[in-house]
């Protein structure tokens, strides 16, 4: 009988792995170093070679393993192919194909933003939704889009990409996308920090946020205790995203708004403020999502990536 599974999130640094019984409950947790030295040829190596050493620790057969789910950071299309992950070393790379030729499981692939949705949607904070956005506002801003309890690919793997919507028409730095005025550009934790530099530059008004090394965090603490500048930054923020989030509400319909990655723990205080800018811009039928934060922090990916394969041999 076939009871277990891998779930397997690979980052630009570190690759997280988990071994999974199909209920959820996890056996066993591991990481590993992401040598993406040339162009990251080892990389799914490695991930097989943990695997490999995770069935003789624990005993178990290949023949009771469901597969391997893996998240990777980049666009991935159904077939389990990406054109490019700039991060990893990558260019096209047939995740599937290579990796099941190294471990003889069934292998699922995904985007690591999707797959972090799938995993709140079964084990974190959507539990009970099965239409739900996830956004995780780190370095960048990525998403995961989720309908009747799959995740929302897209013709090129890159549906749920609101980090790089257009949202500022002035904006003249460029994004790493290429792109100019990307939400991720005032949304993310580097977003609300030049936000904050914008905001200082062209205040006069004292502030806890000045001469001190801005982060998103120290942001976060100086609204919390009513800093006027704070304020401004922090409402600019929610008055971005909130607004994207509203827009992204008019095609999904979801039940649940999820929020994770670094910012998020800001906690409640970043929950009610993008409430407050969702309720305004949001399509009146579109009001009643929830906006909560995730549950799973960095383990998200890895039961993501296990539901993904789980969900593929139904």
């Amino acid at each position: 009988m076939k009871q277990y599974v891998f779930g397997i999130d690979v980052g630009g640094t570190s690759i997280k792995c988990g071994l999974f019984k199909a209920d959820g409950t996890v056996i066993e947790k591991w990481e590993i170093t992401t040598r993406t030295d040339e162009q990251g040829s080892h990389i799914l190596r490695d991930v097989a070679d943990g695997i490999l050493t995770a069935l003789t620790e624990f005993n178990i057969k290949k023949e009771e393993v469901i597969g391997i789910g893996i998240g990777v950071p980049g666009p991935v299309k159904a077939d389990g192919t990406v054109l490019v992950a700039v991060n990893l070393g990558w260019g096209f790379k047939d995740i599937i194909g290579e990796l099941k030729e190294y471990t003889g499981l069934d292998v699922k692939a995904g985007n690591d933003a999707n797959v972090a949705a799938l995993g709140e949607m079964w084990q974190g904070g959507g539990q009970g939704f099965d239409d739900m956005i996830m956004v995780t506002l780190g370095t960048g801003v990525g998403c995961g889009v989720i309908v009747n309890g799959r995740i929302v690919i897209g013709a090129h793997g890159a549906a749920g990409e609101i980090g790089h919507a257009r949202v500022n028409l002035q904006e003249q730095e460029q994004c790493n996308c290429g792109n100019r005025g990307c939400l991720e550009q005032q949304a993310s934790a580097t977003g609300i920090v030049k936000l904050a530099k914008e905001e200082l530059a062209s205040s006069t008004k004292e502030s806890l946020l000045r001469d001190n090394e801005i982060s998103a965090k120290i942001i976060f603490d100086a609204y919390k205790v009513q800093d006027e500048v704070a304020i401004t930054i922090v409402k600019r923020f929610g008055a971005v995203l909130g607004n994207a989030l509203a827009i992204c509400s008019t095609v999904v319909d979801p039940g649940v708004i999820v929020i994770g990655g670094g910012v998020s723990k800001a906690g409640s205080v970043l929950i009610d403020v993008l409430k407050e800018y969702f309720d305004r811009d949001a399509f009146p039928a579109c009001r009643e999502a929830d906006i909560v934060l995730a549950q799973l922090g960095n383990d998200a990916g890895i039961y993501g990536a296990a539901k993904l394969i789980i969900d593929e041999q139904k």
